[in-house]
């Protein structure tokens, strides 16, 4: 039974995360700013280097395949967080999923950017290492918020 539930989780993750790729893209269309995967294949990359924080990602030495490695990784985080939903909320959620599960996963996920990539990035604790520390902040939360949807979506979409 544990198997049947990693599995579901891994093609919910992988369901949910294209949905919310599909998300960023509507978000670039309409004029926003898209993530750079490739920031987080770099950072993910330098650490076979043992380099686990720098100044400013952008400014590290690029890496061959950092995008892919973002994409990878990108994808590998959204199966992590379906994951979560499933051990927090059980292998009925998938059955007859509620929206705000789905949303609180989602939500409170915002700390692994803020306490964990943001600041091995360069932008420091919560963004503010960045211009607009709040803006950024916000803007995780939301997208973090937009993926917990995702998720919900993903379920229905499987059920």
């Amino acid at each position: 039974m544990q198997i049947i539930i990693v599995l579901n989780g891994v093609l919910l993750g992988v369901v949910a995360t294209a949905l919310f790729d599909g998300w960023l893209w509507l978000q670039k269309q309409l004029g926003g700013r898209a993530l750079n995967f490739a920031y987080l294949g770099r950072w993910i990359g330098h650490f076979t280097q043992m380099k686990f924080v720098h100044a400013n990602i952008g400014q590290a030495p690029a890496l061959a395949n950092e995008w892919g490695i973002g994409m990878v990784a990108h994808y590998a985080i959204g199966i992590l967080i379906a994951e979560l939903l499933l051990l927090v909320y059980g292998g009925q959620w998938l059955r007859e999923p509620e929206i705000g599960a789905a949303l609180v996963v989602g939500v409170l996920t915002v700390v692994f950017p803020l306490l964990i990539m943001q600041p091995g990035m360069g932008g420091g604790l919560a963004f503010r290492n960045t211009p607009q520390p709040l803006m950024n902040c916000l803007r995780s939360l939301f997208n973090h918020g937009m993926f917990g949807l995702c998720l919900f979506l993903a379920a229905e979409m499987l059920k």
